[in-house]
């Protein structure tokens, strides 16, 4: 038998695939037993670098990229053997918008169940709820339409995929269903828009109450850290000025306006519950924006410009604790804008308490203008409280007793 007979001679083909299995078989598995014996290799900051993932994503790309062209390869043998074609492509596209249109559904019912609890936290401010039920009332439209249409449109491109044996059929226009859907769309969001505009038009413009009168509170934004100030016994926040801004006056607090006299400063935010606040905004340097969410707060603070927002808090932070069921819950202030590499950090802590509670809290709080500043704005001092008198020796008091007491006896 000649080498080319024994070479191609079935049997031994065969005999040298088993041998050839049966050798990898053995490597593998000594492979697999030395690295069993071998210290793990911990690869969890492997999975954690983006490299990873961008790797993984090119060898899916990878992947995909031969199956299509070995597809392609399939196709072309079976053109060039005079076959008929061999997948039906209009078919596959057909079935592969309906599993999207069915994983899509699946998708929005998961986000709904999974995430919809995750949207926005209770509301905590009167005009909060007017809020959530604009934003539920969007919500919900929005979804009806976004199920409704994406059920058409995956659904229609099924149906209406091509087919040797259909014929498209002309359809050009219908002035009927161009009215319903413009129509239709414009009367809705004219309703939408109309419950925005009413909606802003109560919490921007309200009309003051001379029987309870707002508590004002200016806050102050910078890099990174907000500055509050509470107005005092008379009740009104002093002015500022920007240019009057020092190293010892780091608001720019204007002395020569005696309602600044008696103006607070404070770590923490500290609400009345059911009380008006309103807020005064103001910025040192770069926008901010003052987000308080659970009392759906957001309003910018810009550099030279006052804003203002006003509204009531109507849970404590007492109750929203029992609510919650979380001990450490606290109400914050954030800041919504990416203002520097510390924007992470501009937190305050905000209380909702009774009005008694804030009457306790409110004045043991400091004054803004503190002697060094009475000093350099050539205002009348502050006397040190006085220090307490020393108490008597008592044994000297003992000693002066006894002292009377022999004289007595003699």
């Amino acid at each position: 038998m000649s080498l080319k007979k024994l070479i191609s001679n079935k049997t031994m083909a065969a005999l040298a695939v088993i041998f050839t299995a049966f050798a990898s078989t053995n490597a593998f598995a000594q492979e697999a037993a030395a690295a069993a014996t071998a210290k793990p290799v911990d690869m969890g900051p492997i999975y954690k670098s983006t490299l990873f993932y961008v790797l993984l994503f090119l060898l899916l790309c990878l992947f995909i990229a031969i199956v299509g062209k070995a597809m392609k390869v399939y196709e072309l043998t079976r053109e060039s053997e005079g076959k008929s074609e061999g997948i039906n492509w209009d078919l596959v596209n057909g079935v592969i918008f309906v599993v999207f249109l069915l994983v899509g559904l699946y998708g929005v019912y998961w986000e709904y169940t999974v995430h919809g609890n995750m949207i926005l936290p209770e509301a905590a401010s009167e005009h909060g709820k007017k809020i959530d039920e604009m934003f539920n009332i969007t919500l919900i439209l929005t979804t009806i339409v976004f199920i409704a249409t994406h059920i058409v449109l995956f659904t229609f491109a099924y149906i209406y995929r091509h087919q040797k044996d259909k014929k498209a059929y002309y359809y050009p226009h219908n002035n009927v269903l161009e009215r319903v859907w413009t129509v239709i769309p414009a009367f809705v969001l004219t309703i939408l828009v109309l419950m925005g505009f009413i909606t802003w038009r109560s919490i921007f413009y309200k009309i003051e109450d001379p029987k309870n009168k707002p508590l004002s509170i200016e806050v102050t934004s910078s890099q990174f850290q907000w500055d509050v100030r509470y107005p005092g016994a008379d009740g009104i926040v002093g002015l500022k000025n920007y240019k009057l801004i020092t190293s010892i006056n780091n608001l720019g607090i204007d002395f020569n306006d005696k309602n600044n006299l008696d103006d607070q400063v404070a770590d923490e935010i500290v609400l009345p519950v059911n009380k008006p606040v309103r807020f005064i905004l103001t910025s040192k340097d770069v926008i901010h924006s003052f987000y308080m969410p659970h009392f759906r707060v957001q309003l910018n603070t810009v550099p030279g410009m006052t804003s203002y927002f006003e509204f009531t808090p109507t849970i404590t932070t007492a109750e929203m604790k029992a609510k919650t069921n979380d001990p450490n819950f606290n109400y914050l202030l954030l800041c919504a804008k990416i203002c520097g590499t510390n924007h992470y950090n501009m937190q305050k802590p905000v209380r909702v308490v009774s009005q008694k509670e804030y009457e306790e809290w409110v004045v043991k709080q400091a004054t803004y203008l503190t002697n060094d500043l009475r000093k350099t704005f050539k205002l009348p001092l502050l006397a040190d409280p006085a220090e307490k008198p020393a108490a008597a020796d008592s044994t000297a008091k003992d000693t002066t007793a006894k002292t009377n007491q022999l004289a007595l006896k003699k």
